[in-house]
């Protein structure tokens, strides 16, 4: 009798979720889903996210045909303008007056924070793929959220190793005012004491800095073997112009954690030549990435950045499990993606941890010289490849209480 009763009891439960699954019996909250996103579509972040992060969520949504679980997807944008209090309204609207379900790509992490906890309180879902704070997913994790792309523990762990076996020993910080500077120059700080390094100073520059001669000067006078830019952006494309203007790369290593294509496109190889960074995406690693990147640039004139290129990926991901699980309930989804293989252009050997957090491969690539180069575009070339349980963070170094279970 126990068996038979096993047996019933395993049947009905495959054919419930079978006929959950069913798009006459789908829970969709207001016959759509809707996807809100949130990025930086002027400031000094627009070129690694801004209009192409939007253009690369349409094109997932057209990739997956539209709809799903047979109701229409939508798409809404907004720029919060690189400040919290904005963004944090746009997120507020959206779920209250607008219907949106989940919310993606962010660009700043100060932003990102404060949709995250209003996020938990509407019970949604946010895919946070430009946003690099490691905290996103360490002490602030959440079972809402999911940081897709990269964080800063992943850029600086890579790099900081990198350099520390070419011998660099000392490291000096330049480093941007707020939350994902913070982050970024944290986390590379412990990786330089991991690998006997020691750190000789650190100056902060405000967002969207224009002139940096203080702050080079104060790096140049430290000595130290690295002048290591915790920026990005904008910030970081002014930063290693004026190095180069004032010869320190003659006399230092310079180092970026966060650098993208679009950044070293804004630099220019003669300046950036030589640099290496880690990224989560190398547009010119196989046929599949460059597909992808074909089809972007005749859509963008431009080649797909790290972050876009993950944005695409975290929606179609999301966007397999509402229909796996059959309903856009937020925690519901994210969890149903926690469960599913995930392999794509994209994420290779990646799994979605509890915490939230993507675990995939990373790429130590060098800039290209001029001479090196094929043309526009063609500025990166693969040093290595970073297995991702070794570009992350462990379970065990992390603060989230997810893992603590």
């Amino acid at each position: 009798m126990t068996s038979t009763y096993g047996w019933m009891a395993a049947s009905a439960a495959i054919l419930s979720a079978t006929f959950a699954a069913t798009p006459s019996h789908a829970q969709i909250s207001d016959d759509m889903v809707k996807i809100g996103v949130l990025t930086d579509q002027a400031g000094l972040y627009a070129d690694a996210a801004g209009p192409g992060a939007v253009e690369a969520v349409r094109m997932a949504i057209s990739d997956f045909g539209g709809k799903v679980l047979g109701k229409p997807i939508a798409m809404v944008d907004a720029d919060h303008q690189n400040k919290a209090d904005i963004g944090a309204g746009i997120a507020r609207r959206w779920y209250e007056q607008e219907n949106v379900d989940v919310i993606v790509d962010f660009a700043n992490s100060a932003v990102a924070f404060a949709v995250l906890e209003l996020t938990k309180q509407k019970n949604k879902a946010m895919l946070v793929s430009s946003a690099g704070s490691s905290d996103l997913t360490g002490k602030g994790c959440s079972a809402n959220s999911v940081q897709w792309t990269y964080n800063t523990y992943a850029l600086a762990n890579s790099t900081v190793r990198a350099l520390a076996k070419e011998g660099a020993k000392s490291w000096y910080f330049v480093t941007v005012d707020y939350a994902f500077g913070h982050a970024l120059r944290n986390d590379a700080a412990k990786t330089v004491e991991k690998v006997g390094g020691s750190i000789t100073g650190e100056v902060r520059h405000p967002l969207n800095s224009m002139d940096f001669s203080s702050y080079l000067l104060q790096a140049q006078s430290s000595k130290a073997d690295v002048i290591a830019f915790a920026n990005t952006g904008g910030d970081l494309a002014n930063s290693i112009r004026q190095a180069q203007e004032f010869g320190l790369a003659q006399q230092q290593k310079l180092a970026a954690f966060l650098m993208q294509t679009s950044d070293i496109h804004a630099i220019g190889l003669q300046a950036a030549q030589g640099l290496q960074l880690a990224t989560a995406f190398y547009w010119d690693l196989d046929d599949k990435t460059r597909d992808f990147a074909a089809r972007f640039m005749a859509r963008t004139k431009k080649r797909p950045t790290m972050v876009q290129a993950g944005l695409y990926s975290a929606v179609m991901n999301y966007l397999k499990a509402v229909e796996k699980s059959g309903t856009d309930d937020g925690p519901r989804v994210i969890a149903q993606m926690k469960d599913m293989p995930i392999d794509d252009f994209f994420a290779r050997n990646a799994f979605l941890r509890e915490d939230g957090q993507l675990i995939h491969d990373m790429y130590l690539v060098q800039v290209k010289s001029p001479a090196e180069s094929r043309g526009a575009w063609d500025y990166e070339k693969l040093v290595q490849v970073i297995p991702g349980k070794e570009a992350f963070a462990t379970p065990e170094e992390s603060a989230c209480p997810l893992l603590k279970k």
